[in-house]
This record gives structure tokens, sequence and C-alpha cells, in this order.
């Protein structure tokens, strides 16, 4: 002990302290999953991972243009030529042709309802990078953004970690399923006023995470005039945008505000990424969209730390200039978290467990009040713990979302194949009947199936997790894939 206290005092009070946010449910969860993956064959009784908001389920589209468009790559004979420039492109405002991609991407997953400006993509290292940066852009130490609650776990780490500013929660609740309202606006900005704190703006998700839900036009509407009179600066997390799979369709502050004769369009910012959408968090591709000319240029000049490299860069910005591919990309992957949404929520129907009602996002917001023994966070915890450790899956307590009700829990249905979702459900069913005395009978185990997304920890290639730290900067690490 006196031995690492020396080695802590020779490290910076940043690097030391306890503000990333590890030291919560939400990532022992994975760590759990980390030290007991789940596999078919090797592992069945292994934990199954229903923590991760991750989204291989068109890889496959990405990769078949891959093949089919070898010159979009350096490393091949078709795109070799381009290598001496590619490798030697260092400008921090991006290749032109990447941000003019981006762009019409962003434009393409908002319906081609709203255009978006190249001249003002600043990129950051994933939406992770992206949110820190906007956050160093707006807020001093010590400076408040309020949140609606419940919101994602790792804000406290992207947004206050290192800038050192402070979230101020939004009290929403289950009774108009989550939506923010002025009346909960005014009180959280009352309620920092009240403690002497600098409220600076309000960051909203949208789609959200963990509730997998769409904001509506006339909420947006306010809280845009909610900005405007206080005078502070609105963060739109809009990183799922692509993921909806039923009505309502998204609907983006950026086509709010065009439809808005007042507001001041220097207090709107968007943060973006690739990495739920097109499912390839690998690749750190964030975006802050900013209509601040300040801001686009003081950002740009702090994306030095955290700029997408230029291979990437021109990869998609080859891949997200075909219009064809695009569309079609943007179809089927709704088609198909549709049919995985579906796919969990019937399943969990069958022994009456609810789920807030969801459109979009890569999981959803599942109600387990019922099978509390006690209607309080403890209560919560308790269930958690049975959850991990006897039925082994690792789904994520509403608590560690800062949600103000016990009972909920957020599981990610998209990161695995149909067998592993069929495991999981077995094991919910069987848990559920176990808990309310109404056993249910379950199929035996088939053997010939093929490995789930997540079982690639077992692949020769893999490092074994036995010989992991969940704390180490691998990439499996809940401090660096958490989302």
């Amino acid at each position: 002990m006196a031995l690492r206290n020396k080695s802590f005092q020779l490290l910076s009070e940043i690097a030391t302290n306890d503000k990333h946010g590890e030291n919560s449910a939400y990532f022992d969860g994975w760590k759990a999953y980390e030290s007991n993956p789940f596999h078919p064959t090797q592992n069945p009784q292994g934990v199954i991972q229903l923590g991760l908001a991750e989204n291989p389920l068109t890889l496959d589209l990405i990769q078949d243009w891959i093949m089919k468009n070898p010159q979009a790559s350096i490393c091949t004979p078709e795109g070799v030529k381009w290598f001496k420039y590619i490798a030697n492109f260092q400008d921090y405002h991006g290749l032109p042709e990447f941000r003019n991609a981006v762009a019409n991407f962003m434009s393409r997953a908002r319906g081609g309802r709203v255009r978006f400006d190249p001249e003002r993509i600043v990129m950051g290292g994933g939406a992770t990078g992206a949110n820190e940066l906007v956050m160093f852009c707006l807020a001093n130490p010590g400076d408040a953004f309020l949140v609606p609650n419940p919101y994602y776990p790792a804000f406290a780490r992207d947004l206050c970690w290192r800038t050192k500013a402070q979230l101020i929660p939004i009290e929403c609740h289950s009774s108009n399923n989550f939506k923010i309202t002025r009346e909960a606006l005014e009180e959280a900005y009352g309620r920092a006023k009240d403690g002497n704190i600098n409220v600076k703006g309000l960051i909203i998700t949208n789609p959200s995470n963990p509730l997998g839900t769409t904001m509506d036009k006339e909420t947006l509407k306010s809280i845009v005039g909610f900005i405007n009179e206080k005078n502070i600066h609105l963060v739109c997390d809009e990183i799922y945008s692509a993921t909806v799979f039923r009505a309502p369709c998204f609907v983006s502050v950026a086509e709010v505000i065009q439809e808005l004769e007042h507001c001041n369009k220097d207090l709107i910012h968007i943060v973006y990424s690739l990495s739920k959408d097109l499912g390839i968090p690998g690749l750190r591709v964030g975006i802050v969209y900013s209509y601040n000319d300040e801001v686009v240029n003081k950002g740009r000049k702090m994306s030095s730390f955290g700029l997408v490299s230029t291979q990437t860069q021109f990869l998609l910005a080859a891949m997200l200039s075909d219009n064809e591919f695009v569309e079609r990309f943007l179809a089927e992957s709704a088609r198909r978290l549709g049919a995985r949404h579906n796919q969990f929520i019937k399943g969990l129907e069958k022994v009456n467990i609810t789920c807030l009602p969801s459109n979009a996002g890569l999981f959803f917001w599942m109600n387990l009040r019922s099978l509390l023994k006690e209607k309080t966070f403890e209560g919560e915890m308790m269930l958690w713990r049975l959850i991990i450790n006897e039925v082994k899956l690792n789904v994520s307590p509403g608590s560690a979302f800062n949600c103000p009700e016990p009972g909920w829990y957020r599981v990610c249905f998209a990161n695995m194949d149909d067998e592993t979702v069929d495991v999981a459900l077995k094991r919910i069913r069987a848990f559920v009947g176990k808990e309310t005395g109404k056993p249910v009978e379950l199929k035996r185990w088939k053997s010939n199936l093929r490995l789930s997304f997540s079982s690639r920890r077992f692949d020769e290639s893999v490092m074994s997790p036995h010989m992991m730290s969940p704390h180490s900067p691998m990439p499996h690490s809940p401090l660096v894939r958490a989302t």
C-alpha cells in the first residue's frame, strides 16, 4: 500500500482521481463478463454480454463494399498509388472528400430534411473525444451542464473527468415515459443556481441512450426555447441517429432550428459518430458540428489531440460518397435492427416482462420492478447481482444511468448472433419462472451453433480472458469500450 501511495505521488491529479466513473455497477458488469465470457461450445455457462452497445449486424454489407472497391484502400494494388499523399496528409481540417462525405451521410441519415456544411465539421477521436472536445470549448472547471436522466454512465468520464466540469441531472420519470418537460428543466436550472453553480449548457442524447427513444419535434422546440431564454449552450449527442428502426422517425435539432424564426444558432452544437450507425467503433470517427464559428475554429485546433487517421478518412470518403450503397445500407440496417429488437421484446413478453416502448438505438429499457424484493435501489442492486452471478447475463442497472426510479435495466440487443439471443432469452425465462414459481420448459442446447460475435475472445489471435485485466488499455477494457 505504501509503495502504491508513493507511486501515486509521482502522477498527476487527473491521472489518479476516480472521476472517470469506472467504480460503478455499469463497469462491474463488464468485468464480470470479461472474466467469464460466454462461448457456445468452450464456455456455454459463461456470462452473455448484454451491456455492450455495438452494432455488427450490418458489417457484412461494409465488408462486401470493401471487396468490390479495393481502390478505396491504400493497402491494395488498386489504391496504393495514393499511399504517399495519404501517409503525409496531416491537416487537422481533414480531407475535403471526407468532410463532404460525412456531411452527405448525416443528411441522408436524417431523411434528407436538413443539409450540413462540410466546413463546420470538426473531427474527434470517436464520440468520446468529440464530447470532451466540445466541453473544453464551452465550459470552465466547475461549470455545469444540465442532463436529463437516465443518461449514459460514461458521460462522467467523457464530459467531466479531464475538463473538471460537472453534470446536474434533470429529473425525468416513467409516468410520461421519461420525457423532458419544461418544468423539469426549470427545476434543475433553479437548483443549480441556488447552489451558486454556473450553468453553461444542456446536453441531450437523441435518440436516447439508454431509453432507445427519439424526441418529438415539440419537445426539441421547447428545449431550444429554454436554452435561448437562459442564454446557455445546447449540445445534442446524435450518435444513434441512423439506428431508428420504426416510427416515429428521427428529428434532429438541425431540422428544428431551421424552422424557428428566433433562435441563436451560436448556442447549438451536434456531436456525431459513425461508431453506432455504421458499426465501426474501432475506426474512432467522431464529429463535432457547431453552428458557432468560434467553436469550429477553436475546436479544430483542439482536435489535434484526437484526429481521425487519414487512412480511415480516405476509406470512408469513398464509401460514404457511394449514394446507392448508403441508401441500401440505411434501409437494411433499420430492417435488421427492427427484427432483432422484435425478437428480444417478443421473447420477454412470454414471461410478462415489459419494456419502455422504443424505436431506436441498440438497446431497450427493461422493467423488472415486479421482481424487486425491495422497491429500492438496494433492491435493484440485489437483483442485478443475482442476474450477473446466477443467470450469467450482463445487463446494466438503471441506477448506473442515474435513473430516479429503481427496477429499470438497459439491455443491448445488437451485439450478438441470433442463437446467443435465444440462449439469453432461455436464461431469462428460466429465471423469471423460478422467481415467480412458474417454471418454463427449456429446449436442450444445440451443439452446432455458430460462434457469437462476442466469442472472439476465444480466438487464438486474442489473449485469454484470464490473462487480461479489465483495467488494462487493451481493446477489451471497459474504460476503452464503454458504450
